[in-house]
């Protein structure tokens, strides 16, 4: 049995690290739709752009870039972030990029 244990376990804790890692490239896209929604959403309103990207900022990841373009009948935010491995354990793969955009038109002034 213990044999078996010792085979099975560097398996089982990768496995849970690469779980681990997919739940937060999966929080990581949560936050840049939020974010990305919230930028659109504040600039639609009237609010200064400066205003709309710090809002931005706020919601999204660490390391995110948040892109706000407003022009004509449409306001078109983007943002994009970078996920990277545990605790620097899987160093040697990639960086995976997120990214979220969301488009809106101004709201009406009176």
């Amino acid at each position: 049995m213990t044999a078996e244990t010792a085979m099975a376990l560097p398996v089982l804790v990768a496995v849970t690290i690469g779980l681990v890692w997919l739940l937060s490239v999966g929080l990581a896209q949560v936050r840049v739709v939020d974010a990305a929604r919230e930028t659109a959403r504040a600039a639609a309103r009237g609010d200064d752009a400066g205003g709309a990207l710090e809002i931005g900022r706020r919601v999204a990841p660490p390391g995110a870039s948040v892109d706000l373009g407003v022009g004509g009948d449409e306001v078109r935010a983007v943002v994009t972030a970078p996920v990277v491995g545990p605790g620097g354990v899987f160093g040697f793969l990639p960086t995976v990029q997120v990214r979220a955009e969301a488009v809106t038109v101004p709201e009406a002034r009176p």
